[in-house]
């Protein structure tokens, strides 16, 4: 897709970011032609469009969000992302268009009713190393996570790997995730075992905070290895030091609980999710379908000036291709 394209990256696009974005936005707004409300679906499209653009990737993936409430963490634990509110009719019907556009565009989507969107993207991120490992004669693609959610920065598994926030054009490395944490990118379960989330609803262990939580996992690699030296952790010279190890004994199930829940699925064998059984080709991007663009915003009743928006900026990334 021209000059300066990045033949060696894998982008993985975390859906929802983007989607939700456009659907809080004050300055996103769409209704289509029966008056009802398109934003979310509208900014995504724009967010791919501009997307496509200016990374024009070889390879990439889209990974949506689906099993809010019915994936398998919420089986461990019930107030699992207990502040989440399910969609409304208008968001459902935005949400369906938003899992069939990325096709459309020539991107391959990818849904579970079981896993969520950080797993999908775990899971083909593992499996394209996995096969750039057994080819002898390539080396893997780097892996850019289109995203600014922190969890997916334990997939950062090498220097050449990336979270890439497209909106803020800010990509971070392995290194800034030390920087940012003091810890190393895949020690963030533990962290997150430990100071908890309050964004999903993950408590960790009462008490511990970031700063502390570090702390440890500076001095102990792994939850695992903390629970072995509890001795150690009351000898430690920090403040309360004593009273951290009997708070850690007194809530090592919800430690552990929190490390699970917090952990990237990177290896799915169910034969029925099809992100578990990708190669890199499968993730190459083709041109959009023009044809089936239209139909799509036909469908979806989009007014005559954002339609036309659309088709041109999708024809003109066509026009690139063939260039």
């Amino acid at each position: 897709m021209g000059v300066g394209r990045e033949d060696k990256s894998l982008f993985l696009i975390d859906a929802s970011i983007y989607i939700f974005q456009s659907h809080f936005s004050t300055q996103v707004h769409c209704s289509n032609r029966k008056n009802q409300d398109l934003s979310a679906l509208y900014g995504f499209i724009q967010f791919l469009l501009q997307f496509l653009s200016r990374a024009q990737p070889v390879f990439a993936a889209i990974a949506h969000d689906e099993s809010l409430f019915c994936g398998f963490r919420h089986d461990l634990c019930g107030h699992y992302k207990s502040n989440r509110e399910l969609p409304d009719d208008n968001l459902s019907m935005q949400l369906k268009g938003c899992h069939c556009i990325g096709d459309i565009l020539g991107l391959s989507s990818f849904r579970s009713q079981v896993y969520e969107a950080d797993d999908i993207i775990g899971t083909i991120a593992s499996r394209i190393r996995k096969e750039g490992s057994e080819n002898t004669l390539e080396a893997p693609p780097m892996i850019q996570i289109v995203s600014r959610d922190k969890d997916l920065a334990q997939l950062l598994l090498t220097d050449r790997d990336c979270l890439w926030d497209f909106s803020g054009n800010r990509r971070r490395f392995r290194s800034h995730i030390k920087e940012e944490f003091g810890i190393l990118a895949e020690q963030l379960p533990d962290y997150l075992g430990l100071a908890g989330d309050s964004v999903d609803c993950i408590s960790g262990v009462p008490g511990i905070g970031a700063v502390t939580a570090g702390q440890l996992l500076r001095k102990f690699s792994t939850l695992d290895e903390i629970y072995q030296n509890l001795d150690a952790v009351a000898q430690m010279k920090i403040r309360g030091a004593g009273r951290l190890a009997r708070l850690l004994e007194e809530n090592r199930d919800a430690a552990e609980l929190s490390r699970k829940l917090a952990t990237i699925v990177c290896e799915v064998a169910d034969r029925d999710e099809d992100f578990g059984k990708v190669n890199l080709s499968d993730l190459s991007v083709c041109v959009p379908d023009l044809h089936e663009l239209r139909s799509f915003l036909v469908e979806y009743s989009f007014c005559c000036t954002e339609s036309n928006e659309i088709i041109r900026r999708a024809a003109q990334l066509t026009k690139d291709s063939a260039e």
